[in-house]
C-alpha cells in the first residue's frame, strides 16, 4: 500500500464525501474517484458503501481505520526522517517561509546564504504561518522564516523551539490611483477594503492593530477577501480597494507608481521577521546557516526608502 492511498482512504473516512475528500487531496472528483476504484481493485474489495449519504465505511474498513491512520502516520514520519537524514548527510537545508516573505525578503536571504556557503543547496518551501510551524514540527523544514507583530514581540514558543528576530518590515495601506482620487473627492465615503480571513496571520493583525483605529473615524466596506498578500496587492493595483501589505512586497509597485502609499492618512504597523528552529543537533549545513542568521540579525528589511521605522504619521 502506498502512503497516498492510505491518505485517500482516510480523507473519505473523515469527510464522508468523495467531493470533499477530493478537494482535500487537491484532485478533481473524477480523478479521485478513479483512484479510489483503483485501490479497491488492487485490494479486491469495496471499501465504501456508496449507497448511503454520507458515504459509509464498510465493516472491514471500519475495523481497520485506526491501524490505517497509525500506519499513515508512521509512513509520513519515516519519509520525513529519511529526508532529514539525507539533509544531514548532504550539504542541504530546507527553509519554510511565510508566503508574503517568499515573495519579498526571503529570496535576498537565500542569495546571501548561497554566497556565503558555496556548496550549500537550499530548498525553499512556502506556506502560511500555520503551515510553516507544521513543517518545522514535522522536521520537514530545518528553519522557518515568519512574520510577527513587532509591538507584541515574538509569540511565546515551547522550550524545544528556538527563536530569533532577524529583521523588520512594515504593514502599510496601499491603493491604486483610482481609489486615491475617490478618497480625495469623498473624504467621508466608506473605505473599500481588501480583507484577509480572520484565521490567517494578516487577518489577525488587521483585526487587532489596524481596523479598530480606522473604524474610530471612518467606516469600512469590505470588497474582496483573500488569504494571500500578493493577491491583495494585485487587487489594490487594479483599483478594487485598499490593501494592507508588507512594505517589502509593495516596494516595486510603489517605485513604479502603480500604487500609492496611504500611510499619510491611514495607520500601519511594524512587523518583525523571525527565524525558528527545533532545538537539538542540527545538520552541519543547518547549524552553519543558523549561525549566519544570528550574525546578520536585522539585515532583512524592506528596500523602499521609507523603511524601516514608523513611516508617516497616520491622521487619526
Amino acid at each position: 500500500m502506498r502512503l497516498e492511498w492510505l491518505e485517500d482512504i482516510l480523507a473519505v473516512a473523515e469527510t464522508g464525501s468523495f467531493s470533499e475528500a477530493a478537494e482535500r487531496r487537491h484532485l478533481t472528483q473524477s480523478a479521485f474517484s478513479r483512484r479510489i476504484r483503483h485501490i479497491e481493485e488492487y485490494l479486491g474489495i469495496e471499501l465504501f458503501d456508496r449507497s448511503r449519504k454520507p458515504v459509509q465505511l464498510r465493516d472491514t474498513l471500519l475495523e481497520q481505520r485506526e491501524p490505517i491512520a497509525e500506519l499513515a502516520r508512521q509512513l509520513r514520519q519515516l519519509t520525513e526522517d529519511l529526508r532529514h537524514g539525507d539533509r544531514v548527510a548532504g550539504n542541504r537545508i530546507v527553509l519554510a517561509s511565510q508566503h508574503s516573505l517568499t515573495a519579498s525578503l526571503t529570496p535576498k536571504l537565500v542569495r546571501r546564504l548561497e554566497a556565503s556557503h558555496v556548496n550549500i543547496h537550499v530548498r525553499l518551501r512556502s506556506a502560511n504561518l500555520d503551515g510553516c510551524y507544521a513543517m518545522l514540527l514535522s522536521r520537514s523544514a530545518d528553519v522557518a522564516i515568519v512574520y510577527f507583530l513587532a509591538d507584541e514581540g515574538i509569540e511565546a514558543q515551547p522550550d524545544y523551539i528556538e527563536t530569533a528576530e532577524i529583521g523588520y518590515d512594515r504593514l502599510i495601506p496601499v491603493a491604486g490611483t483610482q481609489i486615491v482620487r475617490r478618497l480625495n473627492d469623498a473624504t467621508d465615503a466608506p473605505l473599500p477594503l481588501i480583507a484577509y480571513p480572520g484565521e490567517v496571520f494578516f487577518g489577525r493583525v488587521l483585526d487587532r492593530a489596524i481596523l479598530p483605529a480606522v473604524r474610530a473615524y471612518r467606516t469600512v466596506a469590505p470588497k474582496v477577501e483573500t488569504a494571500l498578500t500578493h493577491a491583495a496587492l494585485e487587487l489594490a493595483s487594479e483599483g478594487i480597494g485598499i490593501a494592507w501589505v508588507p512594505m517589502s512586497l509593495a516596494a516595486a509597485r510603489l517605485d513604479e507608481g502603480r500604487i500609492a502609499d496611504l500611510s499619510d492618512r491611514l495607520p500601519g504597523c511594524r512587523l518583525g521577521v523571525a527565524a525558528l528552529r527545533i532545538r537539538g543537533t542540527p545538520s552541519p549545513a543547518a547549524a552553519s546557516v543558523w549561525a549566519q542568521l544570528m550574525a546578520e540579525r536585522c539585515s532583512m528589511q524592506p528596500s523602499h526608502p521609507d523603511a524601516p521605522g514608523e513611516g508617516r504619521e497616520a491622521q487619526r
